[in-house]
């Protein structure tokens, strides 16, 4: 009987050898011939560990991380492919803390499943939720994702079962479901994983979107940057259309979705919804005015469900294990779980699925171990380059949507950037600032110019020109982005820049916190 090794093949792990631990197990395994089988599984999210070797025993997976090429014939020679000890072992995964304190409901088969395994994606769950919905009509499929409380996962928070009953009541020959997967806000790696690591879970939700909007057709709009993503994207809906789950005749019933991967050219701004759809279309990406919404008038014209990948990974567990269940994690209006990614300065990176409510000392202390550096953490940006900078004083605020805007910060998509004492905030502020100029469609001026205006009164500041008079002009520039810009790449850069200058006016040669922020 041959022994399984697990070894992720996503792209966390393969960027720092995976493959070639993979290889290097492979052939000694050979060399010393043992009978062994090599599972290229999805990463668990605990990147400090990458590459992270599993070993099934009786017990259960015992891991080892991270391992090397040249810890290889070491870790044979212990007989680590028997779970024995050796100096890279942490033991058995799954009493891991780290691990064993989530809530993992969208990333229940992280690091168990081969992501191709259609028959794997089954035998963990998969397609219990689909099962469900072709038996329902599609309006009792909207109830049940309206009563989970799902919000989308993308940013905004809006609730996704008023979305897809919207485009269910339009009247149309033709309806879309279209996923927003252009994961490009920094320190964010969720989406990523979850094409890489379970793509039946993120077709399945899709799958069920169309069957509860009556959408024909779908797209996953991929940013460029993620070639591992779309190449297991394409083979997954390969796969699950010759398996019966996609295309005509969805299991035997008169139910038919298409789905198709597309590919964005690397654009920030294509990550808002309606340019992603003139980037579909074969235009360049550009914000279109709202209304008409996208749910109405969205892909050629017609209504559209548009979701980012979180959103409809979330699906599949609330139709299979029911709404209520689902709703009764979390807190307040926030239901459900988060999977919040930890990056920058943090000793302990990854992708930790909790219910909301979690506070951030939890997330960046007790699971991420603070900073890397040792140093204490100053400040943590969270929500991508747009999110608001959060000072260490609020590490206690628990993760929750109506909380979050209350203190003029956003979850977001659910990334964590921390920083330590040594971080520039003025810096920081400039940044936002220049990433709006570079990343902005142009449609806007307060976006197109505002940006460009920042980094010039940012920049007079710190060089202490009429500081108190420039500050108050960033102020007004700030306020006017966030009024009248055409989206949020224009309305939300000013949060960063004046949480920043809300909580660390010293960065800025400022006497006294200024009195409050744009966005609040």
């Amino acid at each position: 009987m041959s022994m399984k090794i697990f070894i992720p093949r996503d792209s966390a792990a393969t960027a720092v050898g995976a493959d070639e631990v993979a290889r290097a197990i492979a052939q000694e395994a050979a060399a010393q011939k043992l009978s062994v089988q090599i599972i290229r599984n999805s990463s668990r999210g605990m990147f400090w560990l990458e590459p992270f070797v599993e070993v099934e025993t009786p017990q259960g997976r015992v891991g080892y991380g991270p391992v090397s090429e040249k810890d290889v014939k070491a870790l044979f020679k212990a007989r680590f492919h028997e779970g024995k000890p050796h100096k890279l072992s942490v033991g058995l995964v799954e009493e891991l803390p780290y691990l064993k304190n989530q809530e993992r409901l969208t990333f229940a088969r992280a690091g168990l499943t081969d992501p191709l395994s259609i028959d794997d994606y089954r035998a963990h769950g998969g397609y219990e939720g689909l099962a469900k919905a072709l038996t329902l009509a599609g309006s009792a499929i909207v109830t049940e994702v309206t009563d989970s409380g799902l919000r989308g996962r993308g940013g905004a928070g809006f609730p996704t079962g008023l979305k897809w009953k919207t485009v269910h009541d339009a009247r149309a020959d033709q309806k879309y479901v279209c996923c927003n997967a252009d994961e490009g806000d920094s320190g964010t790696f969720a989406d990523r994983m979850v094409m890489e690591g379970d793509p039946f879970m993120l077709i399945e939700g899709m799958t069920i979107a169309a069957l509860a909007s009556g959408a024909t057709k779908g797209f996953v709009y991929i940013r460029s940057e993620y070639p591992a993503a779309i190449a297991t994207m394409k083979q997954a809906i390969i796969i699950a259309e010759a398996a019966g789950f996609l295309g005509q005749n969805i299991q035997g019933t008169d139910r038919s979705f298409r789905l198709e991967v597309r590919r964005g050219a690397g654009a920030y701004i294509c990550g808002e919804e309606t340019a992603m759809l003139e980037s579909l279309e074969g235009k360049r990406g550009m914000v279109r005015a709202k209304p008409p919404i996208p749910a109405l008038q969205g892909l050629f014209g017609k209504p559209t469900v548009i979701n980012n990948v979180l959103s409809f990974a979330a699906v599949p567990f609330i139709l299979a294990k029911g709404a209520a269940t689902y709703k009764n994690y979390g807190m307040g209006r926030s239901h459900g779980t988060l999977p919040f990614q930890l990056a920058g300065n943090i000793k302990r990176g990854g992708l930790v699925e909790k219910a909301f409510g979690v506070t951030l000392g939890e997330l960046v202390n007790d699971f991420g171990g603070g900073t890397a550096s040792g140093k204490k953490v100053r400040a943590m940006q969270i929500g991508g380059p747009l999110g608001a900078y959060v000072p260490a004083a609020q590490l206690g605020m628990p993760m929750d949507y109506e909380t979050f805007a209350a203190n003029g910060a956003m979850v977001g998509h659910g990334g964590i950037v921390v920083f330590d004492s040594n971080v520039d905030m003025a810096a920081q502020a400039r940044f936002a600032m220049e990433f709006c100029a570079i990343e902005s469609c142009g449609k806007c001026t307060p976006c197109r110019i505002g940006s460009t205006r920042g980094m010039e009164v940012i920049d007079r500041i710190t060089a202490n020109e009429e500081r108190e008079a420039n500050l108050t002009l960033l102020e007004d520039l700030c306020q006017t982005m966030t009024d009248g810009s055409l989206c949020a790449m224009g309305g939300l850069t000013p949060m960063p820049v004046m949480s920043a200058l809300k909580h660390f006016p010293e960065d800025f040669g400022a006497k006294k916190p200024r009195m409050k922020m744009a966005a609040e």
